[in-house]
């Protein structure tokens, strides 16, 4: 069929919004956040500054910095306008998050061209439109466009030809590979194994017996290019969640209880916005030594009840404060899971007199007119709610 998806990833999209609308930060090192860095401009990652990395260590790396404050209806105004072009080009369009999207234009060489083309003015129109540069990958797989996007990076175009995509992709390193990560690199590299081109010719099943049978045939299949997978359009989330990052500060239960509740009203009135409904509730916890626990409850029905999911994660919270008081917390991370159309939810006998519906639409109603702050639990008054990550539709 050719080479034919797109990978399209903007380039450091919140430091680049940010540089977009001061024109003083263009050409110098930008850090979004102050605490921990949610992103930052190329010119910060020359100097060895990462996403996620510590505030702290981000400027011992890059003294001359600029720290802005996120800004989150920009990067999601910015987001939509992207991906109205995005949809403008193909109809065929899979979000991936607010910043990159798989696009399938095999059906449009007679109408726009080759996808080489449309690449091209693709990008020119992000640019034109948006003020935002981004960078496209042209593969004849997904996994090969993201990984071409990645080598393109920044602001550019890589196209893998047919016929040399195992040239392109054997002399990269394995963490170019989908799904390695630092500790699955570590077992590779351990082993020598440290281009893609390495993990190719050992086999299968020496990768099976090294990293199991999941991760070493999902292994052996990319480093041949393997990937069956087509664009999805339409696809709906899993799960729904959200989460809050605490820093080192000891936290006492009390404000991990207010930190529970602002997390449970944002992910509750996420699920009612998108008509859905879960029966799984999830907890994760990260520790001070980076290390990280989850725990689940099974709800007997599915729900998008406020206080419901708010009672189940709780309990989950108090099973796990011994872990915290020997541990510490520096994030708290809430989902739902096990997801379901509202309008599929049976109901069951006997019917609950109270069952919290009413309350919940209407305080979604007040906040939708009026604002997320326009009416808020006391226990959360006087408290920094967090940042609300900007994201795709649910």
């Amino acid at each position: 069929m050719g080479a034919s998806i797109l990978h399209a990833d903007l380039d450091a999209f919140y430091a680049s919004v940010e540089q977009r609308d001061d024109p003083r930060l263009r050409g110098r090192p930008v850090l979004v956040g102050g605490g921990v860095v949610l992103a930052c401009s190329y010119e910060a990652k020359a100097r060895g500054v990462r996403t996620a990395m510590g505030g702290q260590q981000a400027r011992r790396l890059c003294p001359d910095a600029i720290v802005v404050q996120p800004r989150m209806a920009a990067y999601s105004a910015a987001s939509k306008a992207v991906f109205r072009i995005f949809r403008d080009t193909t109809p065929l369009v899979e979000g991936i998050s607010i910043d990159e999207a798989f696009l399938d234009v095999g059906g449009l060489r007679k109408i726009s061209g080759t996808p080489t083309d449309i690449a091209v003015r693709l990008r020119a129109e992000v640019r034109r439109q948006v003020g935002l540069p981004i960078t496209v990958g042209v593969a004849k797989t997904k996994f090969l466009a993201k990984v071409a996007s990645g080598v393109g990076k920044p602001d550019g175009l890589k196209v893998v030809p047919i016929g040399g995509e195992l040239a392109f992709l054997h002399p990269l390193p394995v963490e170019r590979l989908w799904g390695v990560g630092p500790v699955t690199a570590g077992k590779l590299r351990e082993r020598g194994l440290r281009t893609v081109g390495a993990v190719a010719r050992i086999g299968e099943a020496a990768l099976v017996s090294m990293l199991g049978v999941a991760a070493g045939r999902h292994l052996h299949a990319l480093a041949h290019n393997h990937d069956p997978r087509t664009i999805q359009t339409g696809r709906r989330r899993g799960s729904i969640g959200a989460q809050r990052a605490l820093g080192r500060r000891p936290r006492t239960p009390r404000d991990l209880d207010a930190v529970l509740c602002g997390l449970v009203d944002r992910v509750s009135r996420r699920m009612r916005a998108a008509d859905r409904v879960g029966r799984t509730v999830m907890l994760r916890l990260r520790f001070d030594d980076f290390s990280r626990a989850a725990r689940s409850h099974t709800l007997p029905r599915a729900t998008s009840n406020t206080r419901t999911i708010l009672e189940a994660l709780r309990g989950l919270l108090a099973a796990a404060m011994p872990m915290i008081d020997e541990r510490g917390v520096t994030l708290v991370g809430v989902a739902v899971g096990n997801l379901d159309d509202g309008k599929a939810v049976q109901l069951m006998l006997p019917f609950e007199r109270d069952s919290g519906v009413e309350l919940d639409g209407a305080l979604d109603a007040v906040r939708d007119r009026f604002g997320s702050s326009a009416v808020t639990r006391a226990v959360l008054l006087g408290r920094d709610p967090g940042l609300a990550m900007p994201m795709l539709p649910d």
